[in-house]
């Protein structure tokens, strides 16, 4: 079954992209479920497994099961490119327990006594998700975020250079063989998605790295969202930053010849600093110096910052 979406002009100049720590941490939960489904984050899974023995995920697994429809409140679309997860879980928090109720109404094949309780008393049931989300994420997920999030960000840069070069029509293209661009329609091969569209305000598309290979559709009441695979996300558990090969380090140094190979795509301070290892002064430091010899830029995107290497930037590292 296929869920057809009508994009009219307007909701077309209004595609967004963002990404969520707290719809990561939510997908995880299947992750956890179904470790066969995404053996590509069998290293994480090893690494908290030890972890799970202190949390009752019960009720999460309930309304997020490894299957089908899953509760949309305990994922509402981000409302910001790049949300922190303290405020998507306020958002959680202060959902609307009657619809919450509806949603956890609409689940399948999962442990029925447990939804009960929830449906029972929801603003209860509302609180109690809201708390184990968070001893979750700080037992299990907090520390690897910013790996997860340098990630998320180089393919939002990506895709945003798509859409601004090649239309919606390359975009759409390139995001999933599931996703098909008419011209007018977005045809989205996805079972257990219920039908409607867009509202008037737009599309916000959301990668994720724990949630392929499938793509996840939401729409109203919330607003009109795709959720994709990210690209390379094969590449998330790799140890270390890159290599940094003996002659590009002996001119310009190790790190400075490690953050120049690693913006091969556009990352931000931060989103270096975790993936190099270094502290976000450091890497400043270093940008400096590489910006000041004409090898990287750095140019402002919302509130952030992102590096590119200039062309003498691309022309070294090439050569490296």
């Amino acid at each position: 079954m296929a869920v057809e979406w009508m994009l009219r002009p307007e909701d077309v100049a209004r595609i967004r992209f963002a990404f969520s720590p707290m719809w990561e941490l939510v997908a995880s939960l299947r992750t956890l479920q179904g470790p066969a489904r995404q053996s590509i984050h069998l290293p994480w899974l090893k690494a908290v497994r030890p972890r799970l023995a202190g949390l009752d995920l019960a009720e999460l697994f309930a309304l997020v099961p490894a299957g089908g429809y899953i509760a949309d409140f305990i994922t509402p679309p981000p409302d910001t490119p790049m949300p922190e997860f303290a405020a998507e879980l306020e958002r959680v928090r202060s959902a609307d327990p009657e619809r919450a109720r509806v949603e956890a109404a609409k689940i399948v094949g999962t442990d029925r006594a447990v939804l009960e309780r929830f449906m029972a008393d929801p603003e209860a049931g509302v609180a109690r998700v809201a708390a184990t989300l968070e001893a979750y994420w700080e037992a299990c997920f907090a520390e690897y975020w910013p790996r997860v999030y340098g990630l998320l960000e180089r393919d939002v840069l990506r895709r945003s250079r798509q859409l601004a070069q090649g239309g919606a029509r390359e975009l759409f293209a390139a995001l999933d063989p599931a996703v098909v661009w008419t011209g007018e329609r977005l045809l989205i091969d996805r079972p257990w998605c219920e039908a409607g569209g867009l509202h008037g305000d737009g599309l916000v598309l959301v990668p994720s790295a724990f949630w392929g290979p499938a793509v996840a559709v939401m729409t109203a009441p919330y607003q009109s969202t795709l959720v994709y695979p990210v690209l390379g996300v094969g590449t998330l558990w790799e140890q270390g930053p890159p290599p940094a090969p003996g002659a590009l380090a002996a001119l310009i140094g190790r790190s400075r010849a490690q953050i120049l190979l690693a913006l091969a795509e556009p990352a931000t301070t931060s989103a270096l600093a975790a993936r190099m290892a270094l502290t976000p002064g450091a890497v400043s430091q270093h940008l400096g110096v590489l910006s000041g010899g004409g090898l990287t830029v750095g140019m402002r995107v919302g509130k952030q910052v992102v590096y590119r290497r200039t062309p003498t930037g691309d022309t070294l590292a090439g050569h490296a």
